[in-house]
């Protein structure tokens, strides 16, 4: 049997700016949301139908901490019926670099996993 080491890694200190962004976009289906605001605002039914599985009480959920983070802009239309449109801040267009990074990861992870070793 190996022996025990004992100088464990040091963890991140609590201010480390990694764990602050995974707090933000770590969440379920958040990199989803992330993802189709990059290019257009969107309406509720429409990020509804983007993301295949979602509940509208989870989507609810993810939208209003996104809000509450700044990532998201909840924008109500002067229409009859009222709509809401859901867009990205300036921060939350930020992220959008990380999360086109983790979708060209996952499309290689994919690929791996589909071809012989």
């Amino acid at each position: 049997m190996l022996p025990r080491r004992k100088n464990p890694v040091e963890a991140p200190p609590e201010s480390c700016p990694l764990s602050t962004c995974l707090e933000v976009i770590g969440g379920a289906w958040t990199p989803n949301i992330i993802w189709f605001l990059s290019e257009r605002a969107r309406r509720f039914t429409e990020l509804k139908s983007d993301i295949p599985g979602i509940s509208a009480k989870m989507l609810t959920t993810r939208l209003k901490q996104l809000e509450q983070r700044g990532v998201v802009i909840r924008e109500v239309m002067p229409t009859s019926p009222p709509s809401v449109e859901y867009r990205l801040s300036e921060l939350g267009a930020e992220l959008k670099p990380a999360i086109a990074a983790i979708v060209q990861v996952g499309h290689k992870l994919k690929q791996r996993a589909g071809s012989p070793e």
